[in-house]
């Protein structure tokens, strides 16, 4: 790509937001319901992407409650409201239940409020109740409006004026529990949580022998404790959508001795809040375990995570979500037209999508339905082809068909990491192993890479012996960066002594938060971190949107001597108000730009 491809991208980027002009608009944005790590990230999107357009932006603290109580619940918001938020978990503007907006003497309050301050324009951010009560609030509208003139508290102009009001949703939910989206804002953080406190138990579960039980979020929806258990190998999961079949209690004790007799010194067994039998009777953590103590004696401990899910900083993942989805729903409401039905702005195919919000509430709606009435395979695929991608995954790797019952393939496969280690390479190598076996293959690892490969280093590898590496960082295996161009005819060797029909091939974000942490405290300093990325800036990029960086400079955007004056003179301006910081990101290999223009140096009065 030249500079004149990159010119002409960023030239029609502009045109477009040209066409998107929120002069004379008023946006209000609120959160509801339970929170959820990366709220705060798209609230920040809305406000900036709105003032960037040049609309009005406001706060309405405490969800729906501080729409009906006004007054300065309602404020408007600046560029600098939301900086430094963007780490931050919870929600900056509140969130509350408010059971006066369920009654239309409510919602008449709420419109008078919101009609005050010119807001036609409304972005909710919660879980499907508050985004069907937002949708009721619109379809009420233009008759509220009515009212609040025959009562005098607004004029006859205004209900002209503000005749329609357009809605748009975002999903925060850490459940993951709303059809329509891939994922919902706070789901991946809450993962985080329930993995760090998996890899905490675990050690000490292994020092005493001991069987865990651990209950996480999921009163009608089992993503969370599906997806933990998938991430960390468990033993056993019990979800509301697939409840266990009759005679689940032998089978999983069976499950568990065979594991300790495999010598696994633990057992971990992930429970949902709202597990269920096939009855639709509860099945609680306690029960499971005064089940695992009175068939098996082992010792056996509850956790319950509760609220610690919801807490701490939301991932990167969470951020860059948000802050996409934050930026669409500006877009959805300065393009709406009376004409627009209420929509809901989801995660597609790593794209962000607008679905109409009804369909959506009622997809929801029809899972637990489903479940109600004992349908559980109707569930589970209501839930989404990755909900029950990911079911199908984890029993295949946590449930080992009986030898006699796998058919042999006859077919040798090794696995092999190479290159640089990355977090995930034991988790590929583990699920590799288990599958093969599962088809009927006789699984080889190869250690130390296409070295390890030309010397001999090879073994069988069985389903036992790739138990607990999920969790683990780096290669087990072991992995260097050589090429194998030297090596072939010893690696070719070692195929034809080994019989290998195939060869399979398996080749960090905290630090921008401490550093913002850290400049804080200082006054007028800019920070430049360099990511790795080669030829590819996708680090740097999000990194940078994750973090709230001022720019990044990556491989795929070259950029000049203009580009990093223009973003010099930003800095020297931020550093007039009271954000006296400022982030800038680049990718670890160095673009050839034109020579710097005679006279310009580096401004003074800030450090770099």
């Amino acid at each position: 790509m030249d500079d004149d491809d990159v010119s002409a991208r960023k030239g029609s980027f502009r045109k477009f937001l040209e066409h998107l002009s929120g002069a004379g608009k008023a946006i209000g944005v609120l959160t509801s319901g339970g929170d959820a790590q990366g709220m705060n990230a798209a609230v920040r999107a809305v406000v900036r992407m709105g003032i960037y357009v040049g609309a009005k932006v406001y706060f309405v603290y405490e969800g729906y409650q501080g729409m009906v109580d006004g007054g300065s619940n309602i404020v408007e918001a600046n560029w600098e409201s939301v900086s430094s938020i963007l780490q931050v978990g919870g929600t900056i503007i509140g969130s509350a239940r408010c059971k006066a907006f369920r009654t239309r003497e409510g919602r008449l309050k709420a419109a008078g409020n919101l009609v005050q301050r010119g807001i036609t324009n409304l972005c909710v951010i919660g879980g499907d109740g508050s985004l069907t009560g937002a949708n009721i609030f619109r379809k009420e509208w233009s008759g509220l409006l009515k009212e609040l003139a025959e009562n005098g508290d607004i004029d006859r102009e205004e209900v002209q004026k503000h005749a329609y009001l357009n809605v748009v949703g975002m999903v925060g939910s850490i459940d993951n529990d709303f059809c329509g989206t891939d994922m919902t804002i706070g789901t991946d953080s809450a993962l985080h949580r329930i993995i760090e406190v998996v890899d905490a138990i675990m050690t000490t579960a292994q020092s005493h022998q001991r069987t865990f039980v651990l209950e996480v979020m999921g009163r009608h929806c089992g993503y969370l404790a599906l997806v933990s258990a998938l991430a960390c190998g468990a033993d056993w999961v019990f979800l509301p959508e697939s409840p266990p079949e009759e005679g689940w209690q032998e089978n999983m004790c069976i499950k568990l001795s065979e594991n300790r007799a495999r010598k696994k010194r633990l057992n971990i067994i992930i429970v949902a809040e709202g597990a269920i039998d096939t009855q639709n009777k509860p099945i609680t953590s306690e029960q499971i375990k005064e089940l695992v103590v009175t068939q098996l004696g082992y010792d056996t401990r509850v956790t319950i995570l509760g609220h610690v899910q919801r807490g701490g900083t939301p991932s990167a993942f969470d951020r860059i979500l948000a802050s996409r989805m934050g930026v669409e729903a500006v877009v959805a409401l300065l393009q709406a037209t009376p004409e627009t039905p209420a929509c809901v702005v989801s995660l597609s195919g790593n794209q962000a999508v607008r679905l109409p919000l009804l369909e959506c509430v009622q997809m929801t709606q029809d899972v637990q339905k489903a479940m109600d009435e004992r349908r559980f395979k109707d569930a589970v695929r209501l839930r989404g082809r990755s909900f029950e991608s990911n079911l199908n995954t984890y029993k295949r790797l946590a449930i080992k068909m009986p030898d006699d019952q796998i058919p042999k393939s006859n077919c040798n496969v090794a696995v092999i990491n190479v290159g640089a280690p990355a977090a995930g390479m034991n988790a590929a190598v583990r699920s590799a192993v288990r599958v093969g076996i599962s088809e009927g293959h006789k699984m080889f690892a190869i250690y130390d890479g296409f070295e390890g490969f030309a010397k001999g280093q090879i073994k069988e590898i069985g389903w036992a012996d790739v138990g607990g590496w999920t969790g683990q960082g780096g290669s087990i295996l072991g992995t260097k960066r050589t090429l194998p161009g030297k090596s072939l005819e010893a690696i070719a060797e070692q195929m034809r002594t080994h019989s290998i029909n195939a060869l399979l091939i398996i080749g960090g974000f905290e630090t921008c938060d401490r550093i913002k942490q850290s400049a804080s405290g200082t006054k007028r300093r800019v920070f430049i971190i360099e990511t790795m990325g080669g030829y590819c800036g996708y680090l740097a990029n999000m990194g940078a949107l994750a973090a709230g960086a001022d720019a990044a400079y990556i491989f795929e955007e070259p950029f000049d001597i203009r580009d990093l004056q223009a973003n010099v003179e930003h800095l020297t301006e931020k550093m007039k108000t009271t954000i006296q910081r400022g982030l800038v990101l680049r990718y670890g290999r160095r673009l050839l730009a034109p020579a710097p223009r005679p006279g310009f140096s580096e401004p003074s009065g800030f450090t770099v």
